[in-house]
């Protein structure tokens, strides 16, 4: 029953990732080319993640550059990052699509904050949902006699360790998305 608290805590760890990957999808001052995840292209009629079409650079802070595969798509990619709620007009230059990235008023930047808060909250609500998941499974072990109630109490304890160390990690994750959104 000891795999229980170690299953809970990979599946805690993969809400921990799961939210790393939200927050890359959140704006900040820079560009980043995790900004790009969300975003399809209509590829001969089939919706394509734009990653997996075209190379994604960094050639400047606040700039993007798209060179897709298959210089014929370019249109199709451009008007996809045309449609996309990013709020950059995409500039072509040949087959390279560049994407100038605005910069933030005070206003956008708490909508991103609040965004943020909103993800991190989810991830925690995803953890606690695993420990009572895992505490329910503990609980039914020591009422069927499968666990002493001495090595439930120790496993129950041991889960709210790994559930502490969790949400403190994800804390940890939003107050450096907070800041890396709040700097100027």
């Amino acid at each position: 029953m000891a795999n229980a608290v170690e299953q809970a805590k990979a599946q805690m760890e993969k809400s921990v990732d799961s939210t790393k990957e939200n927050f890359s999808g959140i704006r900040t001052g820079r560009a980043n080319p995790a900004l790009l995840n969300g975003i399809t292209v209509d590829y001969y009629g089939a919706p394509t993640p734009l990653k997996s079409m075209a190379t994604i650079g960094v050639p400047e802070p606040r700039t993007l550059s798209i060179t897709p595969f298959d210089p014929s798509q370019a249109n199709a990619v451009e008007k996809a990052l045309r449609d996309s709620d990013l709020g950059a007009s995409p500039r072509r230059n040949g087959a390279v699509i560049l994407l100038t990235m605005p910069e933030l008023t005070e206003e956008r930047r708490k909508e991103y904050v609040k965004l943020a808060k909103t993800k991190a909250e989810e991830g925690k609500v995803a953890v606690r949902n695993i420990r009572r998941k895992t505490k329910e499974s503990l609980d039914k072990a020591v009422k069927d006699g499968e666990l002493g109630e001495d090595e439930g109490e120790r496993l129950l304890k041991e889960l709210d360790k790994v559930t502490k160390q969790v949400t403190d990690q994800l804390d940890a994750l939003l107050e450096g998305k907070q800041k890396e959104i709040m700097e100027v």
